[in-house]
């Protein structure tokens, strides 16, 4: 086909065509990552990555030595269940694990600031909450071990089942608080919502929906994102430019930075915002600043994206080295304190593996059992032919073995 126009004589008084030859243009440069450091003013702080005690003055809290010990406990018996995890993935026995390593503070301290009426809408790696909020980690092994679809009653712990689809359950979270909200079930006494989420899912059309809903409706909830700075390979960068607390403010709530590797602070920040939902003060977004030791579940290699030097500088903010230091810095506790909870943790860990090991393997016809709270007509039938169809291989064997001879 011609091009219009193409070698046409310019008229009097007109300009003469462009040409259409493309121009040739330099390569894009990828755009200059800046440093991920929080600033000071913004990142509020309690204990120092050297096991300092520091006081904030919108975050004063009062607490125990046998009170800081108990969070020592829950630290390290989380990251003993972790490591053991990727220890049975690597032999085999679950089909992928998504560790924690390096959130400890961030899911423990937050986990310990939930009421016993709260209910909590984790991601797939809160297991941290999980055992705050008295689930035996060996239901979460069934779901990664492929045995379940979940194993346990959200109710029973008010800890939602795991949500693997990205952002999600921040949607589910919020519908939940506006129905608390609906019952007039808030106040002192009242209960209110906890959302976990990545800063990968703050890009995902999901949360942003869910801070509209929350905002408009002041819905009782608080909005935890861990930001660990990787969304699996996407760094921080690509998904703000501008710290992800500040985001908030453009949806009409508060937002708080806290040391993510602080569980002093985590906890002192995350006990205020719930209390300040439960009174009916509306939602607030808790940014979690910290970072993610491992990798992004046991399928990824975070050594072909990030530098190890980044991963270096991080272990001295380890989360349960700092607490251990201010325990021994405070003469809060013996030495013997800590063989006893490094003892009580790998007990904890024999006791999931094990546990791993011999878990049967469903019936193929349970996953019929939860499709739907009564049993119907239909849902029978299903099973019911589901049921004879699998009969029909077992009935089959004798004579397939037969014809085998």
């Amino acid at each position: 086909m011609a091009v219009k126009d193409a070698g046409r004589a310019a008229r009097p008084g007109e300009r003469a065509p462009a040409s259409r030859a493309p121009a040739s243009r330099a390569p894009a440069r990828e755009p200059e990552r800046p440093e991920r450091r929080a600033d000071p003013a913004e990142l509020i702080q309690l204990l120092t990555p050297e096991g300092e005690r520091v006081e904030h003055p919108d975050y004063p809290l009062e607490i125990s030595a046998a009170e800081v010990k108990a969070l020592y406990r829950d630290l390290v018996i989380v990251r003993r269940i972790d490591f053991e995890a990727i220890a049975l993935q690597r032999q085999g026995e679950l089909g992928i694990w998504a560790s924690l390593l390096g959130q400890e503070a961030a899911q423990v301290g937050s986990g310990r600031a939930l009421g016993p009426r709260d209910m909590a809408f984790p991601t797939y790696r809160e297991h941290g909450v999980a055992w705050c909020r008295g689930l035996d980690p060996v239901k979460l092994l069934e779901l990664f071990r492929g045995v379940s679809h979940g194993g346990w009653d959200p109710t029973e712990h008010n800890f939602h089942l795991y949500t693997i689809v990205i952002g999600s359950q921040t949607l589910h979270a919020t519908g939940y608080a506006m129905g608390i909200q609906r019952d007039g079930a808030v106040g002192d006494d009242g209960e209110a919502v906890i959302a976990y989420f990545g800063d990968g899912a703050t890009s995902q059309g999901d949360v942003n929906e869910a801070f509209i809903w929350a905002s408009v409706n002041n819905a009782p909830i608080v909005f935890f994102c861990q930001n660990n700075q990787w969304a699996i390979s996407e760094p921080l960068e690509r998904q703000t430019r501008t710290p992800l607390f500040q985001r908030a403010n453009g949806f009409g709530f508060p937002g708080v930075r806290v040391d993510g590797n602080d569980v002093l602070a985590c906890l002192a920040v995350t006990r205020k915002a719930m209390q300040a939902a439960r009174e009916g003060q509306g939602p607030t977004l808790i940014e979690a600043f910290t970072y993610r030791m491992g990798a992004h579940t046991t399928t990824d290699d975070p050594t072909r994206y990030r530098l190890s030097a980044e991963l270096e500088s991080w272990k001295l903010k380890d989360p349960i080295e700092r607490v251990k230091q201010y325990l021994i810095r405070t003469e809060q506790a013996e030495m013997t304190f800590f063989d006893e909870v490094e003892a009580e943790a790998a007990a904890v860990g024999s006791r999931v593996r094990a546990a791993c090991l011999q878990m049967p393997d469903p019936p193929p016809t349970s996953m019929f059992d939860d499709v739907l709270t009564t049993q119907t007509t239909q849902l029978a039938t299903e099973r019911a032919g589901f049921a004879a169809y699998l009969d029909s291989f077992a009935a089959q064997e004798p004579v397939l073995a037969e014809e085998g001879r």
